[in-house]
């Protein structure tokens, strides 16, 4: 034992000689490099990338934001972001929050300081980026960002406040931006979303920049069980970039059962903007059975990959996954119980006339726990 704490202390020596050593250039962390020197770090973001050997001049960026209580390497690995970037050739920036900023590691998406074009955390990722693309021949034209639960939240912050940085993003499990700007909101948001007209959710998102188009295209991703960001907001996001990309007419709806999703496209026929919805799923990251990504707390098996699919969404290259989905939800049909998926990955019985409003009854739930668990979620209270 006393040999393995030696050893542990070694390295923990060893990294911190790098890291002094190399100030203003990249550190080793693991398979990861850590940045730093990146630029105008206003939120004080820790930030790792993942950088395949072989990288080729002009490859596509994904910058991945991991949700509360996470890390950076973690949701990497568990969404399969990691494996994707390796077998494709493409770069990842995996930002990470620091317990200094949010005792619960959560991207402070609800804060002005932090949401606010060239402001806070907003702003550190954007210098980030532009770094990668500086330094890594990164091509602009193909960065795009996704993210889960604060993490998808700030994906939403980061599409409105650099919306020409991004080519597409991916929200799962997230919120409108501007659907908070102080905790009491961010509570209401999280809990029972918070009601406006499409213009209105737009008009944010267009004050938000200098930018006036094009639009980065959108993917949204949302558990119709999540008690923790309720699948409401997930309809406000979409209502929010449809009125963006001014689509008309009704989206295009595929799939049935466990999995459905709405497509709305452009005058030129190409998918602008699209909803998935994972029946009988909590809070969490949608895997399948495919060996893209790993099952844990918030990577939750519901036979649906989301991973791969954004990936798709993007334009970016993905293996064929093998092997049948396992641990899919089933829908309901009529009063009988269903399964749902909870944030553990585990499956639990509840009756499907409990779920009313997007998904969910209110009425059926301890109001307090509630409280309890979206605060905690959002970083807004200690567990």
């Amino acid at each position: 034992m006393n040999q393995i704490r030696s050893r542990l202390s070694d390295l923990v020596r060893q990294q911190q000689a790098r890291m002094s050593a190399a100030a203003g250039a990249a550190t080793e962390a693991g398979d990861l490099v850590e940045l730093a020197g990146f630029g105008p770090d206003p939120g004080s973001v820790r930030m790792l990338a993942y950088l395949p050997e072989g990288l080729p001049q002009g490859a596509p960026l994904v910058v991945a934001l991991h949700g509360c209580t996470q890390t950076a390497a973690g949701y990497a690995a568990g969404t399969g972001w990691m494996a994707l970037a390796e077998a494709g050739r493409f770069a990842l920036l995996l930002p990470e929050q620091r317990q200094a900023n949010n005792p619960n590691r959560c991207f402070n998406w609800f804060e002005p300081g932090d949401s606010t074009r060239g402001q806070g955390e907003v702003a550190s990722i954007h210098s980030a980026i532009r770094h990668m693309v500086a330094t890594r021949g990164i091509d602009p034209k193909r960065v795009f960002v996704t993210g889960l639960s604060a993490g998808g939240a700030m994906t939403a912050n980061l599409l409105a406040t650099y919306p020409e940085d991004f080519a597409a993003g991916a929200v799962i499990a997230g919120l409108p931006y501007g659907a908070a700007t102080s905790m009491p909101e961010a509570f209401e948001a999280m809990a029972s979303g918070k009601p406006r007209a499409a213009a209105e959710w737009a008009a944010l998102v267009r004050a938000a920049s200098p930018h006036r188009g094009p639009w980065p295209r959108v993917s949204i991703w949302q558990g119709d069980a999540d008690t923790t960001v309720r699948p409401v907001n997930a309809e406000q996001l979409a209502r929010q970039w449809a009125a963006l990309h001014g689509t008309t007419g009704a989206p295009v709806q595929t799939g049935s059962g466990t999995h459905r999703a709405l497509a709305w496209r452009d005058a030129g026929g190409q998918v602008v903007l699209e909803h998935h919805t994972i029946a009988g799923m909590a809070h969490g990251v949608p895997l399948d059975s495919s060996g893209i990504g790993q099952a844990g707390p918030f990577f939750l098996q519901a036979g649906i990959g989301s991973t791969a699919a954004i990936a798709e969404f993007f334009g970016l290259p993905v293996g064929q996954p093998q092997g049948k989905a396992q641990g899919q939800a089933r829908p309901a049909s009529g009063p009988s119980p269903r399964p749902i998926i909870d944030q553990e990955g585990n499956r639990a019985e509840k009756a499907a006339d409990d779920f009313t409003l997007g998904g969910i009854k209110l009425d059926s739930i301890d109001p307090n726990g509630v409280i309890r668990k979206a605060l905690t979620a959002a970083g807004l209270m200690k567990g």
